[in-house]
């Protein structure tokens, strides 16, 4: 007997009509899985991080957190961590920042769910298994929903692509840093245990 072997792709995209409080539950329940959802309502599932990955993007928002604990501008947030971007899309970027004000704006019941806000600041970090193109999607994505300003690390090309508003990305070749410019005022993300 030949055992069949199948194969899916590493993000498994559906095509069904959910409301924002049915797209919040299905999350909820299946906690083990990584949702979003695009702005046409394409739900997208993905595997949960790899441990590599996983590690590395800890060391990311660990950065980032420990710098906002010194400036208090705003609040940190992690991978698992949905927002409801102004397009309608519900998105998860590996590490993210919304400044205080921004943040405290909006209702507790707002803060509870996927809150409608797009972070002012948004990383995503390219595992193997992620297509490029998406990611750069994604990214020009966030851009256009209100982020101020963006980091694609793609360890695989040792590349990493910042995005800004109404400016071209800018390509830099294995960076040993990165600022976080007027945005995070005095941040900066060594890349070194990241790349």
């Amino acid at each position: 007997m030949n055992a069949t072997t199948t194969t899916f792709p590493s993000t498994v995209k559906l095509k069904i009509d959910l409301t924002d409080e049915q797209f919040f539950q299905m999350c909820q329940k299946n906690n083990n899985y990584r949702f979003e959802r695009t702005a046409s309502g394409e739900i997208l599932i993905m595997p949960p991080t790899g441990s590599d990955t996983g590690r590395r993007n800890v060391k990311i928002t660990t950065q980032l957190d420990i710098w906002n604990s010194q400036s208090s501008l705003g609040e940190v947030f992690d991978s698992s961590t949905g927002f409801t971007l102004p397009n309608g899309a519900e998105r998860s970027p590996d590490a993210s920042w919304v400044k205080i004000e921004r943040w405290n704006a909006l209702t507790p019941e707002q803060q509870e769910k996927f809150a409608p806000i797009c972070p002012d600041f948004a990383v995503e970090l390219r595992s193997h298994t992620d297509s490029l193109k998406e990611l750069q999607e994604k990214m020009q994505e966030y851009i256009e929903n209100g982020t101020q300003l963006g980091w694609l690390i793609d360890r695989k090309n040792k590349q990493v692509e910042i995005y800004r508003p109404g400016k071209d990305v800018e390509v830099l070749d294995n960076p040993a840093s990165l600022s976080g410019e007027n945005v995070l005022p005095g941040f900066v993300l060594d890349l070194q245990q990241i790349m």
